[in-house]
């Protein structure tokens, strides 16, 4: 069963879901396809992990997260999603940098369509993948939220 909360945060409210195995879901949309638990009220100890977390990266406290992931993905897909997580926090890489990492230099769109789907925003830091210009392009939370983010990582 997935559960649903939405956490307040500096750059919008947040949707996580998470089943018993762990969070599937961190993001801007979609709008509630579950019924959401408010937040007070939930007791799925994956999400109350991630709420956490989430805190503690807002207040520049946490760098890194560490929480049990449930995502949905082709095998492609969970790898560049595995590579973005080693993206250090206040640095980026470009869409290349990871399809080299996965010894697919010629995959450079490919990684850009699965970074894209990512379904956990901020926690798989999907966000810290720029162009091969250095420009920032495509963000499912949108380009203000990505750059919002960089600057919070930079500072």
């Amino acid at each position: 069963m997935i559960i649903e909360t939405v956490l307040p945060s500096p750059i919008d409210d947040i949707i996580i879901q998470a089943s018993d195995k762990g969070v599937c879901y961190v993001g801007f949309y979609p709008p509630n396809r579950y019924s959401i638990t408010p937040l007070n009220k939930v007791t799925n100890v994956h999400i109350l992990q991630c709420v956490a977390q989430l805190r503690e990266y807002f207040a520049k406290t946490r760098t890194h997260f560490e929480l049990s992931l449930d995502t949905k993905g082709t095998a492609f897909q969970q790898s560049v999603w595995q590579a973005l997580c080693s993206v250090p926090f206040g640095k980026v890489a470009t869409y290349k940098d990871i399809a080299e990492q996965l010894s697919n230099p010629k995959a450079v769109r490919a990684v850009g369509a699965a970074n894209g789907k990512n379904p956990i925003s901020i926690i798989v830091p999907c966000h810290r993948i720029i162009g091969a210009n250095k420009k920032l392009t495509g963000y499912a939370g949108g380009l203000e939220r990505k750059q919002w983010l960089l600057e919070h990582e930079a500072k």
